[in-house]
């Protein structure tokens, strides 16, 4: 369609208008030849070409208006079949022109003597009022393509707003509903023909939206408990005012989400960046390769694991690296420690509650680990001092696939994988009652035994080296390794709290040590204690001894102290504060154990 087809009626009624003004005849034609509008003898040819039309095209061409006074033997028309014989007494052709762009012509046309003495005598007078005319319908043309292109954007927007998922409601600047998207018919249960046009105040007066018109000043994430029609709402929304170019306020929009399905958003955002892979847990010994080969066998199934060994060894790391192997690695991990919450408020982390459901309850109520782990994982680790209330409550959940929120009645329906963990006997609890037998087998469909550390000395060397580097980078000291005694003394010791306390012995070490390596004097006492129990020493007598006497180990201290600090009077300030004594003090052992450089450094050496 032409730009001037826009307009053919609005053309057709200032055509008509026009010649009875004027009395003479008005033709409009679009840029195609096609008579748009028309009067007199070309009414009827209103919507057909035309067959020649020289003098239009010349228009259409040039862009500026021509007043022909005799028809057939103008130079443009020499060429026209009907040269010297044309209908028109006399005409002026003009341009409609849209920004600059001819898009047709609007003629006044003499049929006879009377029509072209007035065309002739009134040349100038007609053709500025041509002219205007021209405007007037160009102007048309503009306010219709203006018009048609705000209902495309319109509808796009409209289209836009109703694909979002979240909840969309805008207002005019008196506070009347002009959007409601799909999502808010969703949520809210309305249509939104039942919605545009009411008062936001008055059907939904929690909403802020007339707060946003009054001061322009919108809100982000902001925590909404919203009520509409006896149903209470928790939400998350975002707010704007809507300004003309001049800033004047003519309305505002505002998304909304759900609460929850915000936390559950937010956990798979901190999930993401807590991923452990199998590669990640560190170890190479027999037993550790065991154990990750069964676990990376199992990953890709979803029937609960149980996971069974000491605190420390490192429970969490292989769930964690189960849920990373899964199909459902792109969905939640939810961990929670059964252990560390009281029970009173486990049965809310773990199932939620709803507004009201007991004295404190946030209102609109939360949502439980449960339903934030829904189509990932939950990790539920200490299983062993849950509650037989609460294990029947969580038998139901693996039986049924669905849970009850605290003071709820409705059910919610869970898909999720089960990882429980314990460092107790959860056999001996059946056997005592504390524990169901029901649950038990239930939660040891695939048992995973991860082994202590003392059962894997093969790995203590690797995870030494890796914690002293993660230590040292952090508190940006220069250590590169352990010395001969401190590894020995790590590798002797029994830690009977597994990869956790080897952690937190390394950290200790690290902020104590002075210079590049660690020595045995800056690991915690436990662990020295515990290398000079092993140790068998000759004694006085020259009797072998597993315990030393009180002097044997002073002078060994002091000798070792000063063979690393040095000799020099600095030196021995340095090992007299390390062992913790006065400077006097270790001046005075030195004369009473006699002890000197030269005999230091060969039971040093002999030590190596």
């Amino acid at each position: 369609m032409s730009r001037l087809k826009q307009v053919r009626e609005k053309g057709q009624k200032v055509a008509e208008a026009i010649a009875t003004v004027l009395n003479m005849e008005v033709e409009i034609v679009d840029t195609d030849l096609i008579r748009i509008a028309g009067t007199g003898m070309v009414k009827n040819e209103v919507g057909s070409k035309m067959l020649r039309g020289l003098v239009n095209k010349h228009v259409f061409r040039t862009g500026k208006h021509i007043f022909i006074s005799s028809p057939g033997y103008h130079s443009i028309c020499l060429s026209c079949a009907m040269s010297g014989r044309c209908f028109y007494k006399a005409y002026i052709v003009y341009p409609i022109k849209v920004k600059g762009t001819v898009v047709g012509n609007i003629s006044l046309i003499a049929f006879n003597d009377e029509q072209k003495a007035t065309l002739c005598k009134q040349t100038d007078s007609l053709i500025k009022f041509i002219d205007r005319m021209a405007d007037f319908i160009s102007s048309k043309v503009l306010e219709k393509e203006m018009l048609a292109e705000k209902i495309v954007m319109a509808n796009r927007l409209e289209a836009v707003v109703d694909s979002v998922h979240e909840v969309v409601i805008a207002t005019n600047e008196i506070g009347l509903i002009t959007h409601f998207n799909k999502s808010a018919e969703r949520m809210f249960g309305v249509t939104r023909k039942e919605m545009l046009g009411r008062d936001i105040s008055y059907h939904l007066p929690s909403v802020p939206l007339p707060e946003v018109l009054k001061t322009g000043k919108g809100f982000t994430s902001k925590e909404l408990f919203v009520k509409f029609k006896n149903k209470n709402y928790h939400l998350l929304s975002t707010a704007r005012p809507i300004k003309t170019e001049k800033g004047k306020i003519v309305g505002a929009v505002a998304t909304f989400r759900d609460f929850s399905e915000t936390q559950k958003i937010a956990y798979e955002m901190i999930n993401k960046g807590q991923s452990i892979k199998f590669d990640d847990i560190i170890g190479n010994s027999t037993a550790l390769n065991e154990v990750k080969r069964k676990a990376q066998k199992i990953a890709g199934s979803s029937s609960t694991v149980l996971i069974l060994g000491e605190s420390g060894t490192g429970k969490e790391l292989f769930a964690r690296a189960i849920h990373a192997a899964s199909a459902q690695s792109n969905k939640p991990f939810v961990s929670i420690n059964c252990g560390a919450i009281p029970e009173s408020l486990l049965e809310s982390e773990l199932f939620g509650y709803e507004e009201g459901a007991f004295t404190g309850a946030r209102r609109g109520g939360k949502p439980g680990k449960f339903e934030l782990a829904n189509g990932g994982t939950i990790f539920l680790d200490e299983i062993g001092n849950m509650s037989l209330y609460l294990q029947a409550k969580l038998l139901r959940v693996l039986q049924e696939k669905q849970i009850e929120r605290v003071g709820g009645t409705e059910v919610i329906p869970v898909d999720l994988r089960v990882i429980a963990a314990t460092n107790s006997n959860l056999q001996k609890q059946v056997e005592r009652g504390n524990f169901r037998e029901d649950l038990y087998y239930r939660l040891s469909v695939i048992p995973l035994v991860i082994p202590p550390l003392r059962e894997r000395k093969g790995d203590i060397c690797l995870l030494l080296k890796y914690y002293l580097n993660r230590y040292a980078n952090l508190l940006g000291k220069k250590i590169t390794h352990f010395s001969k005694e401190a590894k020995e003394a790590c590798c002797n010791y029994s830690w009977p709290g597994n990869v956790r306390e080897l952690v937190n012995a390394v950290e200790y070490a690290v902020n104590l040590e002075e210079g590049n390596v660690i020595t045995l004097q800056s690991l915690p006492p436990r662990i020295r204690e515990s290398q000079m129990k092993k140790q068998v020493i000759v004694n006085s007598h020259g009797e072998n001894s597993v315990v030393p006497t009180l002097e044997e180990l002073e002078k060994e201290a002091i000798s070792k102290a000063l063979n690393y600090y040095g000799w020099s009077e600095e030196g021995k300030n340095k090992a007299a504060a390390a062992l913790g004594i006065g400077r006097a003090t270790i001046y005075r052992k030195i004369r009473k154990y006699n002890l000197k450089k030269e005999e230091s450094f060969n039971n040093l050496k002999s030590e190596m």
